[in-house]
Parts: C-alpha cells; structure tokens; sequence
C-alpha cells in the first residue's frame, strides 16, 4: 500500500505519515525542492516521475496561512494562497485518482481548516480555499464513489504544532485553550488518528464528508 502526503515535514502532516508508515503503508513524503505546490511545472513533473506509481491513499496537507485583513492582504500572498491550498490538490488529484480508478480502490482526505467553517478576521483568502477545498472533496466524493475511491475533508482546530507554538506565547494558547469545551489544544497525533481512518482500509463508506476535529470549539 502505498500513501503521498504533502506537507509532511512537520505538524499534522508529519503526525500523518508517521501514523500511516506504522500502518504498514509505503509514504511519499516530498520535499519543497521536489514538489512546489505553487508551480504547476514542478507539480506535473513530480506527477509524472511516478506516473506508474498507484497510490492507494493521496492526504492534501500541505498549506499556507498568511494572516491579513482584507485592505492588506497583496496579490501575491493570495495567489499564492489559492495555488497551493486550492489549486495544487486539485492537480494533484487529477492525475492520482487515475491510477486509483484503473484499480477500482482510493482514500483521499483533503486537510480543511475550522476556518472553513467559522470565521476568523484576516483569513479572507485562507477560510475561501479551505471552503473550496470542501466542494472539491463533496464533488469528487460522488465522481469517483463508483471507483470505490472515498473522499473527505478533515477541519483541524487549533492543534500544538511548530507553528502554534512560534505564533502564540504560553499565556495566548492557555486563553484560547479556555474557549475550547475540552479545554485544550489538540497534539498532531490526534488530527493524525482521524485522517488515517479516513485513509485506511477500514474506511469502506464514509465520503463526501467534512469532519472537524476541534475539540468542540465550532459547536459552541
């Protein structure tokens, strides 16, 4: 079995490949050098290099967030932002689910956002991408359903990872800790736990889904 992962250097993403590597499963994990979402040149000829590779599992992780209310926000942060949250799986999904539907089997799980759910000053362009990303996910759920290839969308909430930690001091992440019914964040390993279901074998009917796994935070 084999899975690709994008973004798996670190966070969630690396939670997810490690996860899925105990699982039993072959993972790509590429390199920016070896697969830069924001170039469409670089995507195909990654795509291409393993044309004869059928993955069984495709997890679209890797994202940006720049932070920027709407008069700031400049053209390049937000065609950056739509390329590779948005634009990038789709191509990357493109060519995957080819080999997937030769062999009539495939998980995708595509990584939303809480901010694809609720709203959040300055994520204008990031919340629209995680939105779009779910109409993907909700499209290709019943294109593909007769291929038994299964899609969903996770929505992580806040969860500890490298960047949480650079971008919120101790006090920041205990307040936002205080609004989340189960009054913590979430470790990677836990948003890794729901992907990898989605992902696995397991998996026979759930698609076209989006799952949030936030502790609570988007109920209240």
């Amino acid at each position: 079995m084999k899975a690709l992962v994008t973004g798996a250097s670190r966070g969630i993403g690396y939670a997810t490949a490690k996860l899925l590597k105990e699982q039993g499963y072959e993972v790509f994990e590429p390199s920016h050098s070896e697969l830069d979402l924001s170039d469409v040149n670089s995507i195909e000829a990654y795509c291409e290099k393993y044309s004869n590779v059928t993955f069984d599992v495709l997890v679209n992780n890797a994202g940006l967030n720049d932070i920027h209310n709407i008069d700031e926000i400049t053209e390049e942060e937000m065609l950056r932002m739509m390329n590779v949250n948005l634009i990038a799986p789709i191509r990357l999904i493109r060519r995957i689910a080819v080999n997937m539907k030769k062999q009539n089997y495939g998980r995708i799980v595509n990584i939303g956002s809480i901010w694809g759910l609720a709203g959040k000053p300055g994520r204008t362009v990031y919340s629209a991408t995680k939105h779009g990303i779910h109409g993907v996910t909700q499209t290709l759920a019943v294109e593909l359903a007769p291929y038994n290839i299964l899609v969903n969308t996770v929505c992580p909430g806040f969860t500890l990872t490298e960047l949480t930690y650079k971008n919120n001091s101790s006090e920041q992440i205990r307040e936002i800790s205080e609004f989340i019914p189960i009054g913590r964040m979430a470790e990677p390993v836990e948003q890794a736990k729901v992907v990898c279901y989605l992902a696995g074998r397991d998996n026979t009917y759930i698609t076209g889904q989006q799952i949030a796994v936030d502790g609570g935070y988007t109920a209240k």
